[in-house]
């Protein structure tokens, strides 16, 4: 969430930024709403001020007997509180418009994001490794998943729907070798693993900013209103939502793995075949809580841990930094990494790492107090995909896919697999 202050008093910056991001937005009915309730922060100032001072003055009146005189200021006394407690409802609903107002804006992009309207304009940072060349033409996922009779879409169907897959034998343990795999290399680099709740409460939601603005993306369970998590990212950050940390304990790293869930309401007709784009899939994650100065630098180390596993797993990829129109809602500034796919001869997104800077920890309330200081100010959260396990699934069977059919494994994953090839 952005600042009140900031936005009342940089209008122009704040619709600037917006445009880049491809959004026009009326600003003078928050500017309306700000005005009001300054105007009342006043007043109940003045009245608040007169009330303390007359009530010293009626128990000076007491204290002399003097209760004519007394009886008036009470009785003016009466009216003024009476103003207080009106003019106190109506801050508090000027509060709760303003909020809601805020809670619609999407962050500002940082000064280092490229300006363009959308991923077409998306600008390239830099690659790792090169796409196999093949004396042969390179299968889809799904065909090889298939073939090999470790996924099953049309069951999975039959259980739950469009968007959902089942993974049996060496595809369900290459799943879970992965997840190993992941958390492993992530807690030495210093991540604390945890493993979250994977339904959230609403205020989890706003706090990371999921909702209200894309409320409809969303599993919900209605009574009680509780949300399936789109990503740890959710249950994670707020891990320390209404909290002051010190800031000897920063930065705070913690890595998760959570299943996902997301109604993919926007993307009809698109990745309809296999494991690109589901209603429920696996991911590890990486989050952190930083001093606002060292938030980039972490950023870049984010970015360089989730590439980590990349190399490790030896997967050709390009590291994206995203465009202003491109941004997703809460991100001052993100990297993709995409990842090499022969079945579909391009590059597709196995990995975000963004910094939201004090957007989320604005709307969570997460501070952080320094060391002789006093006073509080908001953390930076940063979060990554480290990595989405389904596409890294999909990476592995179309790289390393062979002539005959066989998939061989990645050398860092045999210790987990327990086998070198599948088929």
């Amino acid at each position: 969430m952005l600042d009140a202050r900031f936005v009342r008093e940089n209008p122009e910056k704040v619709r600037e930024a917006l445009k880049k991001r491809n959004m026009e937005l009326d600003l003078a009915p928050f500017a309306r709403i700000e005005e009001e309730r300054l105007s009342i922060v006043r007043r109940l100032d003045d009245l608040r001020e007169r009330r303390n001072k007359v009530n010293l003055e009626i128990s000076e009146l007491k204290k002399r007997k003097s209760g004519g005189e007394a009886a008036g200021l009470i009785e003016e006394m009466k009216g003024v509180s009476a103003e207080i407690k009106e003019l106190e409802e109506r801050h508090r609903e000027l509060d709760r418009e303003a909020r809601d107002f805020l809670l619609a804006l999407p962050n500002i992009p940082d000064e280092s994001v490229p300006v363009g309207k959308d991923e077409a304009e998306n600008v390239e940072v830099r690659r790792w490794g090169e796409p196999p060349k093949f004396d042969f033409q390179p299968l889809n996922h799904w065909d090889l998943g298939e073939m090999h009779g470790i996924m099953d879409f049309e069951r999975a169907s039959k259980i739950a729907g469009a968007r959902f897959a089942l993974m049996k034998g060496a595809g369900a343990k290459l799943e879970r070798a992965l997840m190993n795999f992941m958390l492993d290399l992530n807690t030495s680099r210093g991540y604390v693993e945890v493993f979250p709740p994977i339904l959230v409460n609403r205020d989890s939601m706003i706090g990371t900013g999921q909702i209200p603005k894309f409320e409809g993306e969303y599993f919900r369970v209605a009574d009680p209103e509780l949300y399936l998590v789109p990503t740890a990212e959710v249950p994670v950050t707020n891990i320390h939502r209404q909290e002051i940390i010190e800031e000897e304990k920063l930065p705070i790293r913690y890595t998760a793995y959570t299943p996902c869930f997301r109604r993919e309401a926007g993307s009809y007709g698109k990745d309809t075949r296999g494991l690109i784009r589901q209603h429920q899939f696996n991911k590890v994650e990486m989050v952190k809580f930083t001093r606002p100065e060292d938030s980039y630098a972490e950023l870049e180390k984010l970015t360089g841990d989730a590439e980590e596993i990349l190399r490790r797993l030896a997967l050709p990829y390009r590291v994206m930094a995203l465009c202003t129109g491109d941004l997703g809602f809460s991100s001052a500034r993100t990297y993709d990494l995409e990842v090499w796919l022969p079945g579909q001869d391009r590059y597709r997104e196995i990995s975000s790492c963004s910094n939201f800077e004090d957007f989320q920890a604005r709307r969570a309330d997460i501070r952080f107090r320094r060391t002789g200081k006093k006073g509080t100010e908001f953390v930076h959260t940063l979060n990554g995909s480290g990595l989405a396990i389904g596409r890294t699934v999909v990476a592995i069977l179309e790289n390393y896919q062979q002539k005959d059919g066989g998939v061989v494994i990645p050398d860092a994953l045999r210790p987990y697999m327990g086998i070198e090839r599948i088929g």
